[in-house]
């Protein structure tokens, strides 16, 4: 059973636009490189077959793992969301409490995640920590290092 998660009609199209990709062109790669390293003779001592066939295995696995993805892949509305509370696509501002700096995030599902460009996921450590939080909460975080103290400062769409 495949687990829900929220995506942006950016996320989901990126999501879809991968799958397709790699189910319409690489996998026409990956069985012409088998072709290939078979028409050279030998299976057994084929090398070149050995890495196309893996190849195509680990292709295997990333199809499967996008269609499950995308099979519990739900679209937010983003007209719906509650702005008082850190909840998925809140932009949260944030001050750590022990150094005083602060961050600026935009909570979003794992398969759009990108820590440069400021989106960070839900089910990150710190993500998970937000998640439910009002302005003025402070978030205390179980992280490798000890704990985080997070003081929420702002919650915009």
């Amino acid at each position: 059973m495949s687990n829900v998660s929220y995506y942006t009609a950016e996320g989901l199209k990126k999501l879809r636009a991968e799958l397709k990709q790699l189910k319409d062109v690489e996998r026409v790669k990956a069985s012409r490189a088998i072709a290939e390293a078979r028409d050279k003779g030998d299976l057994s001592e084929n090398a070149e077959y050995d890495a196309a066939k893996e190849a195509q295995g680990m292709l295997e696995m990333r199809i499967s793992k996008l269609e499950d993805t995308l099979s519990g892949a739900r679209l937010i509305d983003e007209s719906q969301l509650d702005n008082t509370k850190a909840l998925v696509l809140s932009r949260v501002k944030i001050k750590n409490q022990s150094n005083g700096i602060e961050l600026d995030y935009l909570l979003v599902a794992d398969g759009e995640a990108d820590l440069a460009a400021g989106k960070l996921s839900v089910n990150s450590p710190i993500g998970k920590g937000l998640l439910g939080k009002s302005v003025g909460d402070i978030a205390e975080i179980q992280v490798p290092n000890g704990i985080l103290k997070f003081e929420i400062l702002n919650i915009s769409r």
